[in-house]
């Protein structure tokens, strides 16, 4: 959970394409349509690739997706306005560790710690350039 400015954390956060430059780990999303993005990421030392679907997405307040085929995810992150300056930003998120690194990272804590620092991250971008980018959706 973070604070962060009002009015561009929805519209920030729905950059689908601009994810790799907060998500550490993450090398690229790609828009296929309206509800569809393909993902790519180094997880544990190795390259991953999957599909996912927005599930649900309700303007200034979340967008909630699973995967569709590939690494099994799925989330929601929800945009809660506190007042005209700030926005509390929630993640959930469920995925299913395979094989022994990613299941050693899950019990100590990485991953909820890697959500931490990828959502400090998203602050850090939108509070430096004051706004949300224009970037059109695919």
């Amino acid at each position: 959970m973070l604070r962060c400015r009002s009015a561009p954390s929805y519209n920030q956060w729905t950059q689908f394409e601009e994810f790799p430059q907060f998500m550490e780990g993450l090398q690229s999303v790609t828009q296929l349509d309206d509800t569809h993005l393909r993902w790519v990421a180094e997880i544990g030392g190795k390259r991953e690739e999957w599909e996912a679907e927005i599930t649900e997405q309700h303007p200034e307040e979340r967008v909630a997706w699973k995967a569709v085929g590939g690494k099994g995810n799925a989330g929601v992150v929800t945009f809660h306005r506190l007042d005209e300056e700030q926005t509390r930003v929630t993640v959930q998120l469920d995925w299913h560790p395979e094989g022994v690194i990613e299941n050693v990272g899950t019990a100590l804590g990485l991953d909820d710690r890697q959500v931490s620092r990828d959502l400090g991250r998203f602050k850090g971008l939108i509070e430096s350039r004051g706004g949300e980018t224009a970037m059109p959706h695919s």
